[in-house]
Formats: C-alpha cells, sequence, structure tokens
C-alpha cells in the first residue's frame, strides 16, 4: 500500500479531479513528481466510480482505493446495507473480504467481524480505510481463509462467503464448483466453524444449480437495486431440514418492494383476458420464478402461463411496473398499421415470437414516448398487443 498519496496536496488534487476524464489528466504532467502518476489516475478514476455506488466512502477523507476493476465489483452500499438487515449475532467472518463494504454493514450488526483477505495490499487498504470510517470491530487478516479458520479455535455465529469465479469457467451459466473458495467442497469443513452460513454468488446463479450443490438451505435472497438484480444469497443452516423460501428484493431510491413465497408449494394461479390495469414483476421476482404465487398472493390474474404479465380491473400496490391498458388489439397486419406503425413507444415482448427490434423494424416504431406496448399471449393462446399508458 502507497501511503504517499495521503498527502494533503494530493488528496485535493484527486478530490477536485473526481469525476474528470482520466484520458485528459493523463496527458498532463504529474504535479506530484514524487508520486507514480499512474497511482493517482488510478484514485481520481475510482473515487469517480464510488460517488453513486459508495458515498460514505467517497464522502470520508483519506480513503485509499484499490483498482476500479475492485470498486466496480464490490457491493454497492445499499445492497450491503439490506444484506446485514437479514442477518446478526455476536460474531462473523468474512472468507472473502475484498474492498470492506459488506463488512462495513455487518460491523453495525454484529460485535466482532473478521475481514479475510489474499491480496495483501487490498487488506492493508481495507485496514486504514476502517480507521478512517471509524470501524472499530474489525480485524484484517492478510492471509487465506482456510488458514485462519484452521488456526482459530472460535465458533462463529455466521460464515459470509463470496467465491469468485475462477477466469476459466466458460458460458453464463456455472456451478458454485467452477468458483474459488469451493463452497461445495468445503461445507463440512464451514460447518466445524459455524452453524450459519450466507453465500453470496453471481445474479446469473441458476437457482436450481445453487440447490444441487447445496444443503441446508433455508432462504434464498434475491436483491436487486433500480430494477436490476445485483446479488443473490444462499442462507443454509447446519443440519436444517425445513422448507426453502424464496425473498426478493427490489432496492428503490423511495422505497422498497418486497416479495416471499416457500418454493415448491402447490398454488394455482387465476387467468383472465386483458381487463383493465397490466402488470410486470421486478426483476428479482422474474429471477425468482414465482409466477404463480404472484397471482394467489396479490389475487391478480396471470394473462397465460407463459407471459408473466398480470391483470386486474381495480389498481393494487405492486412489486413492479403498472399499467392502464387504453387499448387490446390482436397482433395482424391491418391493426398494426392501423394503431402503430411509424408511432413512437416503448416496446416489451413477453411470450411472443418475435423480437422487439424485430418488430421495431418492420412497423417503423420509434423508441420512447408516453406509449408502452407489450407483445404478448392470451390464455387463448392468441398473440395479441396491449397499448397501454404507464401509472408507475
Amino acid at each position: 500500500m502507497n501511503t504517499s498519496i495521503l498527502s494533503q496536496n494530493i488528496q485535493d488534487f484527486i478530490t477536485q479531479n473526481s469525476g474528470a476524464p482520466i484520458t485528459k489528466l493523463a496527458l498532463q504532467k504529474n504535479p506530484f513528481p514524487e508520486t507514480d502518476w499512474i497511482l493517482i489516475l488510478n484514485q481520481i478514476e475510482a473515487k469517480s466510480k464510488a460517488k453513486d455506488k459508495l458515498p460514505t466512502w467517497f464522502a470520508t477523507e483519506n480513503i485509499i482505493y484499490p483498482s476500479k476493476i475492485s470498486v466496480e465489483q464490490t457491493s454497492s452500499e445499499k445492497t450491503a446495507a439490506y444484506k446485514a438487515s437479514l442477518i446478526s449475532g455476536e460474531s462473523l467472518i468474512d472468507l472473502t473480504g475484498g474492498f470492506g463494504v459488506d463488512d462495513y454493514y455487518f460491523s453495525k450488526k454484529f460485535k466482532n467481524i473478521a475481514h479475510c483477505e489474499i491480496n495483501e495490499d487490498l487488506s492493508a487498504i481495507v485496514k486504514h480505510n476502517f480507521e478512517q470510517l471509524k470501524v472499530g470491530n474489525c480485524v484484517c487478516y492478510a492471509d487465506d481463509s482456510a488458514n485462519v479458520l484452521k488456526e482459530s479455535n472460535q465458533k462463529w455465529d455466521w460464515i459470509y462467503i463470496d467465491p469468485s469465479r475462477r477466469n476459466d469457467a466458460k458460458g453464463k451459466v456455472f456451478m458454485l464448483k467452477d468458483c474459488l473458495p469451493n463452497v461445495q467442497e468445503s461445507l463440512d469443513f464451514y460447518f466445524e466453524k459455524t452453524d450459519s452460513i450466507l453465500i453470496k454468488t453471481a445474479p446469473l446463479l441458476d437457482i436450481s444449480a445453487g440447490l444441487s450443490e447445496l444443503k441446508f438451505v433455508k432462504n434464498i435472497h434475491i436483491i436487486a437495486l433500480e430494477n436490476e438484480v445485483k446479488e443473490l444469497l444462499f442462507e443454509i443452516h447446519n443440519h436444517y431440514q425445513g422448507e426453502i423460501t424464496i425473498k426478493t428484493a427490489n432496492i428503490l431510491k423511495q422505497k422498497t418492494e418486497t416479495f416471499e413465497f416457500v418454493l415448491g408449494d402447490s398454488v394455482f394461479p387465476f387467468y383472465h383476458l386483458p381487463q383493465k390495469y397490466v402488470y410486470e414483476p421486478n426483476s428479482a421476482i422474474m429471477k425468482s420464478g414465482g409466477f404463480d404465487e404472484v397471482s394467489v398472493v396479490f389475487d391478480i390474474h396471470k394473462l397465460h402461463k407463459h407471459s408473466h404479465l398480470y391483470t386486474s380491473d381495480e389498481l393494487i400496490d405492486f412489486p413492479g411496473r403498472t399499467f392502464e391498458i387504453q387499448k387490446v388489439i390482436p397482433y395482424s397486419k391491418n391493426e398494426m398499421k392501423t394503431e402503430l406503425a411509424n408511432q413512437q413507444a416503448n416496446l416489451t415482448t413477453r411470450n411472443f415470437p418475435d423480437t422487439v427490434e424485430n418488430i421495431r423494424k418492420k412497423w417503423k416504431i420509434k423508441n420512447g414516448g408516453n406509449l408502452y406496448c407489450f407483445f404478448t399471449t392470451d390464455k387463448n393462446d392468441n398473440k395479441i398487443v396491449l397499448i397501454c399508458r404507464k401509472i408507475t
């Protein structure tokens, strides 16, 4: 860890230039020849990335940032705060500490935190930053977490782990065994040190794939930020054999939309032709696969088994987007020419044989405006278009 960047002049320069184009700054002469110019530029770029994602770090003096990639890959403060609200206790050990954002928020819920980070430089940065952030209950270990666990006689209330995907793992779908550390392989060892484990995985991990590799899963948490799924969490408790609950959260500026259901319960959704309103679930619910449960919990109708759009005559508060249907037309040449050709509209397809791109091209529909159109299939297997105005 290079501490020369902590000099007041350099810190002032970093703050003043936060948000400035790095390519322009890189062409300037280094005003601090005693410190590596690339290092200073990296600090400016990483701090710029942190402005919205990590406002506490951004607003705190004398913070040292790792590479901009580390900042991009770390949890946002909003998702870290929500995650910390899920668990609590006396002690937690984070086996893959990284930049320490999760542990900053865990430190507010636990008396003692251990941050394990095998990268010595990053571990030193986190230790320094925690001092600036007034985190006094976290010990940083610059070591492999397996060694820390082996050498410790402590029984932890929780183990938290965010395994990283190996570079050689191919394709979009991957398994936990493709990650480091290999959680599946180490699970029995972890349970010698705790009874409760929270595992963060990439949002693209298939839920059923995760369940096939893990045991004793009690809860699965799906966390979205502004309708983009960011984290998938598996909460496991030693010897747990009960039902598995899926809990979704979509963190928005003014509120957090939540929804939960028991995995595998038999539910019987309602179906109906389009009524006055149509609802599109948020991305966390879409990831959960609880489409039938949405119909039953909110007492609204599905348009079709595979459309994942819902309708009602009475307006309800719904975790997702809500639209008022102005017109329903069959997807036909004459109707499209009359209603939508050469218009401006926001298009969405759900259970429909064509893509948005092709529909736009075919009917010369420009993107944007106040009109929202859903190209979908109704309960009678008819291809239809819902022409709507957005409510929320």
